[in-house]
């Protein structure tokens, strides 16, 4: 026979945090009786036998924050097994085991070794098992357990935001949904009210309200008019146990916001605008603004503004700065304050966007009276007319009158009007015009042919203030006149075959005429009187404005006459008739017998491949100005490279080199006086400088005769005589000056070593009669025997 054991636990109800189990298949709503044993077997609750397993566990609840200084008891395990002699030890393993869980191996007590927070975790799931300490062998098999945290209100409820933001349209109804706030609580929901929250409102009242179990927060005032509030604070609390007594609590913090809705009409701050604008104020110009109040925003506070009525509804014009929201009046036409000097307008300003759901409130327009007072300003002289437009015949005479412009000053002072022409306009001045009545005469011949429209501007100013002035185009246009005779349409030159049988036609010709015809042009042709019996050429009109030329005779001989001239009348048929005569030339010529011209004197009618004499003549004169410029060129060239007087800087001659008098050689006696080398003494004091104009004029004088001085022109032809035979020397002329005074010259001596001693001994008043060019010098040591005098 099988002997069954049963595992006992040992529940503790006496201890300060309790401990309970209860079957797996029933849940516990309270804690145990106190110091009751529950012994649990397989088979029954009667009895502590099972047939399949040795124990059988409940589960522990265990309640969480503890803040006892020991170890908080949890239970007791106990196999049937253990007969108290030591031989049985308790095993324990699963979440915790060992660190969070620990047992005595040899009672079975299970104890927590740290306070315990069922947010973290809740449940805990362990093994246990009972082993024979000798031979380590289980006794009864592992079995699992559980140990649930008991729940305590140790968690406020926590809102999902800190701030919420929400807006609702101004002007609501009551009741309308704000927004929704959520708050949660981190305890068991399962396990009393500590989860249980409830909302509530403690600032924003009577403003808004809020549903207790949901957290909806609703409009609790009706009409919330946004232009009065816009923003309001709204701090609602949620607290858990159900909003009892001991409950904890959070906030949240709810910024609402009211939007703006059209209910507000525009509104002008005043009934009547007054402004004023000058007369010469342009179209378009702006006059003033004026702008209508609205409390709303956005596209609510949108205006349009219109002119409804008034005596100046024509003369201007209303439009809406989308910025400002503002009317600009403005100039729709030309002002004159002579005319009309105040203008009274209506201004209505109209909301652009219009909810249908205000409309109770009243219209949502407003309007003005606007007052504009025109100001007189001294304004130019007006035209009677924009343009005008004059037609003159050309063959009237000069200061014939063809017109007359009128214009006045629009003020009421009417000041007199001058007129002018612009001379940019009329630079021939053809055109004049009287100053005082505006009438426009001619001051040169016309001529249609050569100008057909003059188009002047005239100026009109006021006599008392010339810079109030205004112009007007004038288009003059000139009327034609038979003045001018036709002519041949070119020039005509033919010729005539030597063999021409008479009335063979040889050329047709044609006329135009530069004036105008009304009914077009008709032309006669006709021979001049002195040829129209002794030509040998006839005359046919064809009364198309052409006529023909043709042969008289049979035969012509160019050897006896090589060119005719042929006169031709023609004669036009408008009044005054004009006629003139032209001359046709006839070259005969010889010809084939298909008239084919074979030559002829006439060069003009033979077409050469070559080029014409007057082409020669030109490329001739061409090629010679050309040779002519390259003969200059090398010249030039060939002069530039001439050899220069001085060669080299060794060259320690001394040279007088003249860059604008070439010389005349041995025969020039005026170039160089060679006696001032001879003999000081014979240096003439009164010969002119030829550089300067002498300041007086006076008779030559004849010089002494110079004294021959054998020592210097000694001296001279030995040094003449060393260039003649010196082959470096240059082939031109030059003048050679050496420093050579000869034998007791009458200078005496220049060395400054035998000059005076001191400056007392010398006397510069010689140097006054020197000319103005030593003015300066005299000046300064005249001066300095001033001071030493003095």
């Amino acid at each position: 026979m099988r002997t069954y054991h049963c595992f006992w636990l040992l529940f503790w109800a006496g201890q300060p945090h309790q401990t309970f189990l209860t079957p797996l298949s029933q849940r516990t709503s309270g804690f145990p009786e106190k110091g009751k044993v529950l012994m649990l077997s397989g088979n029954s609750r009667q009895d502590l036998r099972r047939s399949k397993r040795s124990w059988m566990w409940n589960q522990f609840f265990l309640l969480e924050e503890y803040t006892g200084t020991d170890y908080q008891y949890v239970g007791k395990l106990h196999s049937d097994q253990d007969k108290g002699d030591g031989s049985l030890k308790y095993i324990l393993s699963g979440d915790g085991a060992g660190d969070l869980f620990i047992i005595n191996e040899n009672t079975g007590d299970i104890q927590a070794t740290k306070r315990l927070d069922r947010e973290e975790k809740p449940v805990y799931i362990l093994r246990a098992q009972a082993i024979n300490r000798r031979t380590g062998r289980p006794v009864e098999p592992e079995s699992e357990f559980i140990i649930k945290i008991h729940d305590i209100n140790d968690n406020e409820p926590m809102f999902t935001k800190d701030v919420y933001n929400a807006s609702i349209p101004e002007m609501s109804d009551i009741g309308t949904f704000v927004v929704q706030v959520t708050a949660t609580d981190a305890d068991d929901p399962t396990y009393g009210n500590s989860a249980k929250v409830v909302y509530s409102i403690l600032q924003g009242q009577p403003y808004f309200s809020v549903e207790s179990e949901t957290g909806i927060i609703r409009t609790a005032l009706l009409n919330m008019d946004r232009e009065n509030r816009e923003q309001y604070q709204v701090v609602i609390q949620a607290k858990d146990m159900g909003g009892q007594m001991g409950g904890l609590s959070g906030t949240t913090t709810v910024n609402i916001t009211l939007t703006d809705v059209n209910d507000n009409p525009p509104r002008f701050p005043q009934s009547t605008y007054q402004f004023r604008v000058p007369e010469s104020t342009p179209p378009d110009s702006p006059v003033g603004r004026i702008k209508a109040n609205d409390a709303d925003v956005d596209e609510n506070a949108e205006i349009e503004y219109s002119i409804t009525e008034g005596d100046g509804y024509d003369m201007f014009g209303i439009t809406t700065d989308k910025d400002t929201q503002e009317g600009i009046i403005s100039v729709k036409k030309a002002l004159d304050f002579e005319s009309k000097s105040l203008y009274i307008l209506k201004v209505e300003a109209t909301n652009i966007h219009v909810d249908p759901r205000f409309l109770y409130l009243g219209p949502f327009k407003d309007s003005a009276t606007v007052r504009i007072q025109v100001e007189d300003v001294d304004e130019p002289p007006v035209f009677s007319r924009p343009a005008y437009i004059m037609e003159v015949k050309e063959d009237v005479p000069i200061n014939t009158v063809i017109g007359t412009v009128t214009a006045q000053d629009p003020d009421a002072a009417k000041n007199p009007v001058k007129y002018s022409v612009d001379r940019h306009t009329d630079m021939d001045r053809v055109f004049n015009i009287n100053s005082g009545n505006g009438s426009i005469f001619t001051s040169k011949p016309l001529d249609r042919e050569t100008l057909l429209w003059h188009n002047i501007t005239v100026i009109a100013a006021e006599i008392n203030n010339p810079k109030q002035s205004s112009r007007v185009p004038v288009f003059i246009k000139v009327l034609d006149v038979n003045d001018n005779a036709p002519e041949f349409a070119m020039f005509y030159e033919t010729f005539v075959c030597e063999n021409a049988k008479a009335e063979q036609l040889i050329q047709t010709l044609s006329a135009v005429d530069k004036d105008d015809s009304y009914s077009g042009h008709q032309f006669s042709f006709s021979l001049a009187p002195e040829a129209a019996t002794t030509s040998n050429f006839t005359l046919q009109d064809n009364r198309d404005n052409t006529a023909g030329i043709f042969t008289r005779r049979n035969r012509y001989n160019r050897h006896e006459m090589s060119t005719y001239f042929l006169p031709v009348v023609i004669s036009d048929n408008d009044y005054p008739i004009q006629s003139s005569t032209e001359t046709v030339t006839i070259r005969v010529c010889a010809c084939d017998h298909r008239g084919k011209m074979l030559s002829c004197n006439a060069e003009a009618l033979i077409h050469p491949t070559g080029l014409s004499t007057g082409a020669l003549i030109a490329i001739l004169l061409c090629i010679i100005i050309l040779l002519v410029t390259v003969v200059l060129f090398a010249a030039l060239r060939r002069q530039r490279k001439k050899e220069p007087l001085i060669i080299s800087k060794e060259d320690i001659r001394d040279n007088i080199v003249s860059y604008n008098d070439e010389g005349g050689g041995e025969e020039d006696t005026q170039a160089f006086d060679i006696g001032t080398l001879r003999n000081p003494e014979a240096i003439d004091d009164n010969k002119f400088r030829r550089d300067i104009v002498p300041e007086t004029l006076f008779m030559p004088q004849r010089t002494a005769t110079v004294r021959d001085n054998t020592d210097v022109r000694d001296f001279i032809n030995q040094r003449l005589k060393e260039n003649d035979i010196d082959p470096t020397a240059p082939p031109y002329d030059s003048l050679a000056t050496y420093a050579y005074e000869g034998n007791g010259s009458v200078a005496e001596s220049l060395s400054s070593l035998e000059s005076v001693t001191t400056d007392g001994d010398q006397d510069y008043d010689y140097l006054s009669d020197w000319g103005p060019r030593f003015k300066k010098l005299a000046d300064m040591y005249g001066a300095m025997d001033s001071d030493r005098d003095s």
